[in-house]
């Protein structure tokens, strides 16, 4: 809780925020208009051409559609790492809602390389928000422990939203913990969306293919108490054999492979997701 207020206090500040209380000016601009539309954010100068090239392949418009964000929410991301879909989210909700990114906490981690990741990444994602604040508004940072997440006040928040993070909390085993964590801070008829990506069957504990059973997710969110609201196949991708040696991480944008068969994998595209809506019960 008492993090969750200061990233307010912080955010209300326009400031880009850490969880120490430590701040950064930021750069004034004229606050851009954004219309209140996905399709407007999206055209935004402030998206490279790498991350519009990912368009194509994770469909930013139709699926914040299929998820029904609107510009009054308050949306909290759940680990939005480099802030591809932050850097969409923010502009969107910035002039009537409310955008909260949450990120693990580095002194939580359980060893020095961790620690310096999640350092060097919550620093750059804090960095993109305060040079352009015109764009981002008060969008904030929470930082958790992913050991016993707390993401903000009970019935706080419009829409929990996920994007390919699932496979990395059934890895450290705290999968049941997050999803009870969006259970508690969503208002009652709240909105959780999640994108993984799609093994063909239920995946066997210690699985490090980077996939997940779409029914896997679906028991998850149901145990947490939510009620399976819908599918879509807007992330689908029939190409994704999904039998490499690395995991789906063989596809782009990693290319974990080098340059081995990277045409063939550049044909195939990004890997095949699902693409579900959850409801917490009104």
């Amino acid at each position: 809780m008492k993090k969750l207020l200061l990233a307010l206090a912080c955010a209300s500040l326009i400031t880009a925020c850490h969880s120490d209380g430590g701040s950064k000016p930021s750069t004034k601009r004229e606050s851009a208009q954004f219309g209140g539309t996905i399709s407007t954010v999206l055209a935004g100068d402030w998206r490279t051409p790498e991350n519009r090239a990912r368009d194509q392949f994770r469909h930013p418009k139709e699926t914040l559609s299929f998820f029904g964000v609107k510009p009054n929410d308050t949306i909290i991301e759940i680990t939005p790492s480099a802030g591809w879909y932050a850097e969409v989210l923010a502009p969107f909700v910035k002039d009537k809602g409310r955008y909260f990114g949450v990120v693990t906490d580095p002194t939580k981690t359980s060893s020095d390389a961790s620690r310096e990741y999640n350092e060097k990444q919550n620093k750059a994602l804090r960095d993109k928000f305060a040079a352009r604040v015109d764009v981002f508004g008060n969008a904030g940072l929470l930082e958790i422990d992913p050991k016993s997440p707390s993401i903000g006040e009970s019935s706080s928040a419009d829409v929990v939203l996920t994007f390919r993070n699932v496979h990395n909390w059934m890895a450290a085993g705290t999968e049941a913990d997050m999803f009870e964590a969006f259970f508690e801070v969503l208002k009652p008829g709240g909105t959780l969306g999640v994108v993984e990506h799609r093994a063909k069957d239920a995946v066997p504990k210690g699985d490090k293919s980077g996939y997940v059973g779409e029914e896997q997710i679906i028991a998850m969110a149901i145990a947490a108490g939510f009620t399976f609201d819908a599918r879509s196949e807007i992330n689908a991708n029939p190409k994704d054999t999904k039998d490499y040696v690395n995991g789906v991480w063989t596809l782009p944008p990693n290319l974990r492979d080098g340059e081995t068969n990277r045409e063939k994998y550049l044909m195939i595209g990004e890997s095949d997701r699902m693409t579900l809506r959850f409801k917490k019960p009104k």
